[in-house]
């Protein structure tokens, strides 16, 4: 039977032979449902961009699935109106599913990028009823989109979707339960099942188990998305990859990386691979440094009983900023295809140096006093160990050894309670050979050379800083930047990261997604590392909230001859 699944899969995507509901599958269920894609686009986009070109909504791309069946061909529409879509959101009264992933959902509805017959149901321990889960669940959407319709009337209709179902997270019996509530809303049509794993590490296996034995789709597909994060060492995430594969094969599993899914991140291949200006520059001749930046202005603030388990390493530096890195770092793939861009990433990421504890250091931030109001530091948390070491800022400089990076620092900085918030990324390039205009800038060469600044949060926008004349009879030079302001240039609201990842994988496209082989090799940069400030029991340098982290970050850039240009846009 596990030959018959996974040729099954290539078409309908069920889960694996451990399911006894396979054993009265017949071969090729959906083939009829398989759609080739070779490229970004869903079959849903293509589809509506091919025959209702003239009606596509600017501003996110996506195609009105609700109101497009009259222009469809009997086939299609035959197709569309036999199959249903069911979402069961599995952690639904945590903070994730109230504040991120229902408001995504809706704003899909909004825009029409959902199926027709589509439902969503919330899976949790909590006891609630499907009016209360719909109360919760109001609270948190917004008609943040432009108000193209009633956006009231919207949400009524998105709610009435809405259903709950309590359980155990290690019931089978429990799921065979939902599994009967999803039968009696996809009455008896094809049906595809999305589950999103808003829940702690520690049990998606059990859920994973349970959702593929007793509510896994027996005609359609069946996908999962999981949460970060995925482990927090080599071993570990190599024995949930193991578990989970139990269960599901790898094209089931969706690992979700929300930072991936924000439009300045998503927009980096394009600004290198489509302008001819940056890809010839893109490589060590005239790249001398990439800086790496996450700032958060805030601390736990009482919620530091998950931190703690993890720390800013794992929580932001090993998934959020090494996604990052391998997106900007990689070479052309051969195609837009999600496999073509993730085999490159991977190879960047196994071309790295692991990370060596000399080129790093960590920080922990203190309490502070500032205008006359007190600032706790981590350990006055009251959900945080009083003698914790978890760092809440780290730095780190890491190395690719191919042949287009070698030598370039890679510089990342992450932390916690610090005088702003952001995320960006910053490429400065080498000084110019035989600069004419050396004396114009006295000794700081620092000042001469171009920098790439593109920042991913708040504020999304992409800007070059130059060199210029200032004007007047002398000759002083002064630097300015080229700036795409993305609220000025395209002031229609920018998609939540959240809102692109759940379509994609609503549609099966998995660019934005990890693998597993990229998961491993991203872990064995770090875990050598980690142990050994675990280990030794490292003390983290202390630094106060509010401020820029501690000093150590600038020895550590300071090493490799480089600035940290954030300092300058204070």
């Amino acid at each position: 039977m596990a030959t018959h699944t996974m040729i099954a899969h290539s078409s309908s995507s069920a889960l694996a032979a451990s399911s006894p509901l396979k054993e009265t599958l017949p071969l090729f269920t959906t083939r009829s449902l398989t759609f080739p894609r070779k490229s970004s686009f869903s079959r849903f986009r293509l589809r509506f961009f091919v025959e209702k070109l003239s009606q596509l909504d600017s501003s996110n791309g996506c195609a009105s699935l609700q109101d497009s069946g009259e222009h469809l061909t009997e086939e299609h529409d035959t197709k569309e109106e036999s199959s249903t879509l069911s979402i069961t959101v599995v952690g639904a009264s945590g903070d994730l599913a109230k504040k991120k992933i229902f408001p995504a959902l809706f704003a899909l509805f909004y825009e029409g990028c959902l199926p027709q017959d589509f439902s969503v149901f919330g899976y949790a321990r909590t006891k609630l009823t499907h009016e209360e889960l719909r109360v919760m669940i109001s609270r948190t959407l917004t008609c943040r989109i432009d108000q193209r319709e009633n956006c009231v009337d919207k949400m009524d209709q998105f709610l009435k979707r809405c259903f709950y179902h309590s359980g155990q997270y290690n019931s089978e019996d429990d799921f065979a339960e939902l599994n009967t509530k999803l039968k009696e809303k996809e009455e008896g049509k094809l049906s595809n099942r999305l589950y999103y794993l808003s829940i702690p590490p520690n049990i998606f296996v059990d859920v994973v188990r349970c959702a593929s034995l007793r509510a896994s789709s027996v005609n359609g597909w069946t996908r999962v998305i999981v949460e970060k994060p995925f482990g927090r060492d080599s071993e570990s995430s190599g024995e949930l990859t193991r578990c989970l594969k139990q269960y599901l094969t790898e094209e089931q599993i969706f690992r979700i990386d929300h930072y991936l899914g924000k439009e300045l991140v998503e927009n980096l291949s394009v600004l290198r691979f489509s302008n001819l200006v940056f890809e010839p520059l893109w490589s060590r001749n005239y790249i001398r440094n990439v800086q790496l930046i996450f700032s958060e202005d805030f601390g736990t603030e009482g919620r530091g009983g998950y931190f703690d388990q993890y720390g800013i390493i794992r929580d932001i530096m090993q998934n959020h900023l090494l996604q990052i890195l391998a997106l900007f770092a990689m070479e052309t793939p051969v195609s837009l295809d999600a496999e073509d861009i993730r085999s490159e990433k991977v190879k960047v990421l196994r071309s790295m140096k692991p990370l060596l504890l000399q080129d790093m250091i960590v920080g922990q931030y203190k309490g502070h006093s500032k205008g006359g109001k007190a600032y706790p530091g981590y350990t006055n948390d009251p959900t945080v160990p009083k003698n914790s070491l978890t760092p809440t800022f780290a730095a780190a400089a890491m190395f690719i050894n191919n042949a287009r990076w070698d030598g370039v620092p890679f510089l990342m900085k992450a932390g916690k309670a610090l005088h702003t918030r952001g995320a960006e990324i910053r490429v400065q390039f080498r000084h110019v050979p035989g600069n004419l205009y050396k004396k114009n800038f006295a000794t700081d060469l620092d000042k001469a050379t171009n920098e790439l600044v593109i920042r991913v949060q708040p504020d999304e926008g992409i800007y070059l800083r130059i060199n210029n004349k200032v004007p007047g009879l002398g000759m002083r030079l002064d630097r300015s930047d080229l700036n795409l302001l993305y609220r000025s240039r395209y002031p229609r609201e920018i998609p939540d990261a959240y809102e692109r990842l759940l379509l994609d994988a609503i549609e099966g496209e998995r660019r934005l997604f990890i693998r597993s082989d990229e998961l491993d090799a991203a872990w064995d940069l770090f875990t050598p590392a980690l142990k050994e400030l675990e280990q030794k029991k490292i003390v983290p340098e202390l630094y106060p909230y509010g401020s820029r982290g501690p000093v150590g970050a600038h020895y550590l850039a300071s090493k490799y001859n480089v600035r940290w240009g954030d300092l300058e846009d204070a």
